[in-house]
């Protein structure tokens, strides 16, 4: 073999490992991401769009103001979904051998998924209602990550919410603006 072919050969087995999926077809593998980033994707679309925060006098008195970003530009839509280390997880509980336990973790993810979703779209701005966010979302990662290690220690690993992701995304979408801002002349 060629040293090209040995590069493809350690890639495919790289997707394998990554993807947990020894002795499933391409398709299933194929319908687990399309099912796990689309509905994620879904999730945030909805998400984005259909609510807007409430946002009282008050609560701007007392400085009570949303401690997340919402995703801007390009990346709105995208980078919750792609950052969000449950989304793989998923696709790794999705291609471990159909058992309860696999269910069960996949029903947990779907809850995850759309709680968070109401969370980003409401964005509390009161103390009591963020750590509701907070711990509700934590609380559904944490039971995910508990089920999906029962099927896979990788996926169980990997299913950790993340928030880095987004401030990233925003960090790159400001710089890209202060790029388009600047004139040659």
């Amino acid at each position: 073999m060629t040293d090209i072919d040995d590069a493809i050969d350690d890639v495919r087995d790289a997707a394998v490992d990554l993807l947990n999926s020894e002795g499933r077809s391409a398709a299933h593998v194929a319908v687990g991401v399309a099912l796990t980033v689309g509905f994620a994707l879904l999730a945030t679309g909805i998400a984005s769009g259909a609510f807007t925060p409430k946002r009282k006098l008050k609560h701007v008195r007392d400085g009570d103001l949303p401690i997340t970003e919402k995703p801007r530009g390009a990346f709105s839509l995208i980078l919750p979904a792609v950052f969000s280390a449950t989304t793989l997880s998923a696709v790794r509980v999705w291609n471990a051998p159909h058992r309860p336990e696999r269910t069960r973790a996949m029903g947990l993810w779907v809850a995850a998924q759309t709680v968070n979703a109401v969370w980003l779209g409401l964005r509390p701005s009161s103390m009591w209602k963020q750590v509701a966010a907070a711990m509700s979302s934590a609380g559904l990662a944490a039971a995910f990550a508990h089920e999906a290690r029962k099927l896979d220690e990788g996926a169980g690993k990997m299913a950790a919410p993340t928030g880095g992701g987004v401030r990233v995304g925003n960090f790159l979408h400001r710089k890209a603006d202060q790029m388009n801002e600047r004139t040659l002349h």
